[in-house]
């Protein structure tokens, strides 16, 4: 936008705030290094454009705004003379990118003292050496604790998640175990009860028959059809019927199993017309140990299987093997962070999915918005035990306008009036000593907003609190944290 120069007055530029105790010779410097210039509405600058001057208000009215999504949202709107705004890190040179971090409109003809960056940067040190140093330490310092207390938020979570990936790999790997035991056990006596019937009087084609009623056995195992118990319990008392009018002792041990593996009465006729009668309870122990063999070896590979579904969660939530910045479905992410939750979530809460599953991948910091989901259950999960210990999560997802909605609800007491503006508040927290920081939401706020140009809200009343992520569809290239900016 183009601006109309005008007459830079010493004594006009020292009656602003930001310049009233300098000596008329500073201020003769200032109007020689500097300028006044006069802009009628419209942008003066526009956010992530390269920040070359730095502008203070002598007489208008100034918007600030931000980029969120694909929106800008006003931040400051102000006619108080003398607001500063522009290139105001100028004085840290190249050690952070010297962009506008937000856009400056006017909406009424506005004059500004307007500096360029480098002689800004310049005067700054030449007479504030000790502010300089004062300023440098307070922008680095704020930035490394930033980043500390980033951390032991993680390291917090780390530890939560920690102890739930435990709980949850303990569960199947014990069931391999005891499925490994029960199954060195039950081929040992397979093997026995196949050394009495290979010493019995049998022909070749009976013994290649008891074979395949093996083969065929294992095959029905594995194509086991899922019971409701009342069909369960009737079939086990039709198996033990038949086994004890067979002459088949403690048939009612061995039916349960048989039936589990999907066997049943006319699969127990095709053996007894293998075998003679006398030979029949040996050849239906022999197959019941190849039953609970396959049983076991199932059982075996479903924990398998689950240890390394967890595996793979854990690498999904923590995105040890992937790049920072890349194009990720928001549902696997919560899928991942619900299932470290899984274990702090107990049998009190019911989690609901509503997913919509047409919504297309999102570019993103993947392993950082699993930070917020976590935040946010875990607040979740907290407010719903305070109250009664149990409630339901409903975890939603779905398409608002250009963005990409993600909702947690939970239905614990709600958020009191009183603290509603204060939530997103560093240190701010409202669980016991101890046991939050109170950056949770400040943390989540930040990766919303600053890194992924989202907006984090929520609504809340007794029985459902509802905090919403909102994420464009599209995002820009991946950058550092804008700074803020004041105006």
């Amino acid at each position: 936008m183009s601006a109309q120069r005008v007459e830079c007055l010493p004594d006009e530029i020292g009656s602003l705030f930001l310049f009233e105790k300098l000596t008329p010779e500073q201020l003769g410097r200032l109007c020689e290094a500097g300028r006044v210039e006069r802009y009628e509405p419209g942008t003066v600058y526009a956010e992530g454009d390269p920040a070359t001057c730095f502008y203070v208000m002598v007489e208008g009215t100034v918007v600030l705004s931000r980029r969120v999504g694909g929106d800008d949202v006003e931040v400051t709107r102000t006619s108080q003379r003398g607001v500063y705004a522009g290139a105001m890190q100028a004085y840290l040179g190249d050690r952070v990118p010297q962009v506008y971090n937000n856009s400056l409109r006017v909406t009424e003809p506005t004059r500004f003292f307007v500096l360029p960056a480098d002689t800004f940067a310049d005067i700054m040190h030449d007479w504030f050496p000790m502010a300089v140093h004062l300023l440098e330490g307070l922008f680095f310092g704020a930035k490394s604790a930033q980043q500390a207390i980033g951390q032991r938020e993680r390291l917090l979570a780390l530890g939560s998640l920690s102890a739930g990936l435990t709980h949850e790999l303990n569960n199947p790997a014990a069931a391999a175990v005891r499925a490994t035991a029960s199954l060195r056990e039950r081929v040992g006596k397979m093997r026995r009860k196949l050394r009495v019937i290979s010493e019995g009087a049998y022909d070749r084609e009976t013994l290649a028959g008891l074979i395949e009623i093996q083969e065929r056995t294992a095959e029905r195992v594995a194509k086991a059809p899922v019971l409701s118990p009342l069909e369960a319990s009737d079939r086990e008392d039709l198996l033990s019927d038949w086994l004890d009018d067979h002459g088949v002792t403690d048939g009612w041990r061995i039916a349960p199993t048989f039936v589990q593996a999907g066997l049943d009465t006319d699969w127990l006729e095709q053996v007894a017309a293998a075998v003679d009668e006398e030979t029949l309870p040996s050849a239906v122990g022999w197959l019941n140990y190849t039953v609970e063999t396959e049983l076991l070896m199932d059982e075996i590979q479903d924990s398998a299987a689950r240890i390394s579904h967890l595996v793979d969660a854990a690498k999904q939530y923590s995105q040890l093997d992937r790049a920072p910045f890349q194009v990720a479905d928001v549902h696997e992410l919560l899928d991942s962070t619900l299932l470290m939750l899984s274990g702090k979530l107990g049998k009190g809460i019911r989690v609901v999915k509503e997913y919509d599953r047409t919504l297309p991948r999102v570019p993103a910091y993947p392993a950082e918005l699993n930070q917020v989901w976590t935040n946010l259950v875990d607040n979740a999960v907290a407010a719903m035990r305070e109250a009664d210990g149990e409630g339901t999560l409903t975890v939603r997802t779905a398409r608002e306008n250009d963005r990409l909605l993600v909702e947690f609800g939970d239905t614990g007491p709600g958020i009191p009036a009183e603290i509603r503006d204060r939530v997103f508040d560093p240190f701010f927290t409202t669980k016991p000593v101890g046991e939050g920081t109170g950056l949770g939401l400040d943390i989540s706020w930040r990766i919303v907003v600053n890194k992924h140009h989202g907006s984090l809200r929520f609504e809340s009343e007794p029985g459902d609190t509802r905090f919403q992520v909102l994420l464009p569809l599209t995002a820009p290239a991946p950058d550092d944290p804008p700074q803020e900016e004041s105006a």
